[in-house]
Parts: C-alpha cells; sequence; structure tokens
C-alpha cells in the first residue's frame, strides 16, 4: 500500500497579510519539532563556545542534564493551554509562550542552578527566550508556507472536481428526466448546485463529517441520474461521530474515484462501501470499490489521492495517516486522522 507523504514537494511562498494561525501544541507532529528544534538550538550554543570535541560533549551532556526539565514543562503547560493559545494572534500566542518559559526557567532555577556549574537567572531567560522566539518564527514561516499551499490544493481539488464529463452528463441527466419526473429534476439541480458552491467557497476551516456526508449524497443523487441501478452504495455509519471535523472537500472526491473507477467502467452492477467510525482518539474512513480487469485513468486516480495526501498533511501533520492499494478482491482507500471536535465536547 502507498502511504501518505508527510511533506509536499514544491512549498509555495507566503501570501503577504494573510492571518496565520499559531501552532497546535496539542499535535505531534508540533510537540516532536518543539523537542528537536530546542535540542538543536542547544547544540549549536554549545559547539560555539566549544574548544574541542572532549569539550564539545562534556558541554552537551551538562546542557542537556538542565535543559530537559524545564523544556518538558513548557511543553506541558503549552499543551494544556493550547485552547487558549489556539485563539490568540500569533504575536499575543508568541507572547504567552515566552511568558510561559520565564516562568518555568524562574521556577526550576533553584533545583538546576545547584547542580549544574552556573549561570545567572537573567542569563539563563534570556536564552530560553531566544530559543523561543526563533522556534515561533520557525513555525511562522512553515504556516506561511503552508497558506498558499493550502489554496493550490484547494484549486486543484476544485479542477479535479468540475470535469467537463461530470458536468455535462449531469446536464444530459437532468434533460432526460425534465419532463418524466420534473421533482428529480429540480433535486438534481439543487444537489449540482449545492455541489458547486461548496468546491468553489473558501476551504481553509475544518468541516464536520455530517456535512461531507451530506455532500456526498448530493453527488450520489446526480450520478444515478445516468448510470441508474448500476450505482450501489452501502454505508456504514452505526459509529460515527457526525460532528468530527474533517478537511473540506475529502470524502467527496474518494467517492467520486470509486464512482470513476469502478462502476463507470463496468457494464454490470457494482457497489461502493463507505464506512466512517471512530477508533480510540481517531477518526477512520474506508472508500472501498469494486476493481475492473483493465483500470482507466490511473493517472487523475493518483492526482486526486496526492491532493487529498497533502491536505491531509497540511491539516493534522504527522497525525494523519492515508492508505491506498488492493485490499481481498477490491480497491480500499483509508484514512486515519485526530478525532476533532468542537470545542467542549469529546
Amino acid at each position: 500500500m502507498a502511504s501518505i507523504r508527510q511533506k509536499p514537494s514544491q512549498p509555495a511562498l507566503a501570501l503577504r497579510g494573510a492571518a496565520l494561525a499559531p501552532p497546535d501544541f496539542r499535535n505531534l507532529g508540533v510537540m516532536l519539532r518543539c523537542l528537536l528544534g530546542i535540542n538543536l538550538i542547544a547544540l549549536v550554543t554549545v559547539s560555539l563556545r566549544a574548544d574541542s570535541p572532549e569539550q564539545f560533549v562534556r558541554d552537551a551532556l551538562a546542557m542537556a542534564g538542565v535543559l530537559e526539565l524545564p523544556l518538558m514543562m513548557v511543553l506541558l503547560l503549552a499543551y494544556l493551554a493550547s485552547p487558549m493559545i489556539a485563539r490568540q494572534g500569533y504575536r499575543q500566542a508568541t507572547l504567552m509562550l515566552l511568558g510561559l518559559t520565564v516562568f518555568v526557567v524562574i521556577a526550576t532555577y533553584p533545583l538546576l542552578s545547584a547542580i549544574s556549574e552556573g549561570g545567572s537567572l537573567l542569563r539563563w531567560c534570556a536564552w530560553a527566550s531566544g530559543a523561543v522566539a526563533i522556534l515561533m518564527a520557525y513555525f511562522h514561516w512553515r504556516a506561511a508556507m503552508a497558506t498558499p499551499a493550502l489554496a493550490e490544493a484547494r484549486v486543484l481539488a476544485l479542477n479535479a472536481r468540475i470535469r467537463p464529463h461530470f458536468f455535462f452528463n449531469s446536464l444530459n441527466g437532468v434533460l432526460g428526466v425534465i419532463r418524466s419526473d420534473p421533482r428529480r429534476a429540480e433535486q438534481a439541480l439543487e444537489s449540482l448546485a449545492d455541489l458547486f458552491r461548496s468546491v468553489m467557497r473558501e476551504n481553509r476551516d475544518l468541516v464536520t463529517v455530517g456535512d461531507e456526508i451530506e455532500l456526498v449524497n448530493r453527488y450520489l443523487d446526480l450520478e444515478r441520474l445516468r448510470l441508474g441501478e448500476r450505482l450501489q452504495v452501502a454505508w456504514d455509519l452505526r459509529h460515527c461521530p457526525l460532528d468530527a471535523k474533517v478537511p473540506p472537500l475529502m470524502l467527496q472526491p474518494l467517492v467520486e474515484n470509486a464512482v470513476y473507477h469502478g462502476i463507470e467502467p463496468s457494464a454490470q452492477p457494482g457497489q461502493i462501501r463507505i464506512r466512517v467510525y471512530r477508533k480510540g482518539r481517531e477518526l477512520v474512513i474506508k472508500v472501498a470499490n469494486p476493481v475492473l480487469a483493465e483500470s482507466r485513468h490511473q493517472q487523475g486516480n493518483r492526482m486526486a489521492l496526492a491532493n487529498i495526501r497533502e491536505r491531509l498533511m497540511l491539516f493534522f501533520d504527522i497525525e494523519a495517516n492515508m492508505e491506498s492499494g488492493m485490499h481481498e478482491g477490491v480497491y480500499l482507500v483509508e484514512i486515519r486522522m485526530p478525532l476533532r471536535r468542537e470545542e467542549g465536547r469529546k
């Protein structure tokens, strides 16, 4: 199975004036980058003042002994204060994190100064504040890269969704039933309008699973106009948290791929299986479709899946995972992501 890429291949430059959200200190990727970043800054600091490899090793070990306790305490406080930090602007969030850092340094100074070779409290506070400022500058730069990348991913998703064949087939389906079943034709036009409204709006925020399912049903209503009984869909939503937050335009492209590659090329009826459920603190989405002996449009399939992988990475970092490939005679796409809900819900 192909695994999700953890890094976009060509990050873009930031747009000036874009509002950037502070890092999410409950995200595993952010925590790991904090640990690695602060320790890297410490190693650079030690290397600048070391005169020999032996002194570098001694100073690095001593620095690690002093650094790790306050670093862990700062990360713990940042984790607890993450909802409050998320509501702040980037500058206010940086000042809040600097305040937490200085507080921890002052609180741990009596203990750590007794086991270290010295260093004034002011010097320790200055170093810690500088390290945090560098780290937040890095996160700001990374968020700035992700902002246009997310916009680009949205455009790619838009282009992938508005395929000429889908648009004209939908209109032809409406024309085919407009006299025999005017009510169905009206509903189909409403579904088409809702679908295009969804893909053309700004998709920078997470949406609920319920909204995504509603969008998929609108799309399936349009496809049934031309595929009829050939298109069969089995939903498994028994353990689905409908208020869970997911990236916009994620489920519908997966289902469209399943229709496009598994149902449309065949003259026989085929079934798409869609399962959405909670597993611990994860949300799992599975979409399976039949596979023909001769598959078509594989390049378009890879482009759509790559777009979803990139948006998962932009929203959830390394906490999201996507796998796709053959499984028990069907083509299966499985997505796992952190279970996010409205604040205050669990």
